[in-house]
């Protein structure tokens, strides 16, 4: 069986046979939001799987997507974990960047006190805590929502700035139910277990009623944006090796949650037992962009059924699948 140590030397041994992989022109940083997806570039740089072809290789996080979109569009951040519909506007632009994998099956749940929110019928009247007003959770939480014949006003959402100040509106009960990715949806049932305040749980498996609203299997809510300019530096032959080594830390990830939660948790400045709780219900895969493309294309046309913009007008075409 393969494991990382003969990953690592396999991968340095086919690089020396293959001159067409290059190098970056300065160390490659992996940029990702502090969710889960980025529990596996963390994983990836911790166990040295770039160092072949990007030696000084590291992780940082972006805060909110304004951040991620600007360090994108002026070229400062050459490989990020984005929203999926965030890569596929910004490729439509004409900015150079195009979708090497997604990384996730769907992370997102509406939390609330135990046995007081079923459905989505049952928010009606609600208060909601939001996140990232017009970004993605926001962009599927408005298209469950339509789906159960609601409307935004038939509730009284709470928008926040980030997940953490989701939480902290829900454990603090100016709203009775928040809308959370992961780690935040693990992160707030622990705090209020830890407090006890109330009992928390996942009353809203987002992923599950996505399925039934379209059909999808998946969310394919984030995945790994590169730039041109990173392609063109590490070549064909680099992008294929990026991908094989978040494949080989994916597993490790899933193999080993608590070693991994241990490496994440600086990173994102949450408690590792956070992190590691996370893991389980954060759907993790490093699936090429190509493989997730039926998926890609009913979120597209969800998402930009009542604002095309969303995605930058249209459907990206081949071009935007690097991988």
């Amino acid at each position: 069986m393969l494991n990382r140590r003969t990953f690592v030397t396999a991968l340095s041994t086919a690089m020396l046979a293959c001159p067409r992989i290059g190098r970056a022109a300065e160390p490659l940083i992996l940029w990702g939001p502090p969710a889960a997806p980025s529990i596996i570039l963390a994983q990836a740089i911790a166990d040295g799987l770039l160092k072949p072809f990007a030696p000084g290789a590291s992780f940082k996080a972006w805060k909110t997507p304004d951040e991620m979109r600007a360090g994108l569009s002026s070229g400062s951040m050459t490989a990020v974990v984005v929203p999926t519909n965030v890569a596929a506007n910004l490729y439509n632009r004409g900015l150079g960047v195009r979708l090497a994998n997604v990384m996730t099956r769907g992370l997102l749940y509406v939390v609330a006190p135990s046995g007081t929110v079923t459905d989505f019928v049952s928010l009606k009247g609600k208060r909601v805590a939001v996140p990232f007003r017009n970004d993605m959770p926001d962009l599927v939480f408005r298209r469950l929502l339509a789906a159960s014949d609601l409307k935004p006003s038939d509730l009284a959402i709470e928008y926040a700035g980030t997940p953490p100040e989701a939480v902290q509106l829900l454990v603090s009960g100016r709203v009775d139910a928040a809308l959370l990715t992961e780690p935040a949806s693990s992160g707030s049932i622990l705090r209020a277990k830890w407090t006890a305040w109330k009992n928390l749980e996942r009353a809203i498996d987002c992923q599950k009623i996505w399925t039934t609203v379209t059909g999808s299997a998946t969310i394919p809510q984030a995945g790994l944006a590169v730039t041109d300019k990173l392609a063109a530096q590490i070549g064909a032959d680099g992008i294929v090796a990026l991908q094989q080594a978040l494949e080989t830390a994916v597993r490790t990830v899933i193999k080993d949650p608590s070693a991994a939660a241990s490496i994440a948790a600086p990173e994102f400045g949450l408690p590792a037992t956070v992190i590691e709780r996370s893991i389980e219900s954060s759907n993790l895969i490093v699936a090429r962009a190509t493989a997730a493309r039926a998926d890609l294309t009913t979120l597209f046309d969800v998402l930009a059924k009542e604002d095309p913009r969303i995605i930058g007008g249209k459907q990206p075409d081949d071009g935007f699948f690097v991988l």
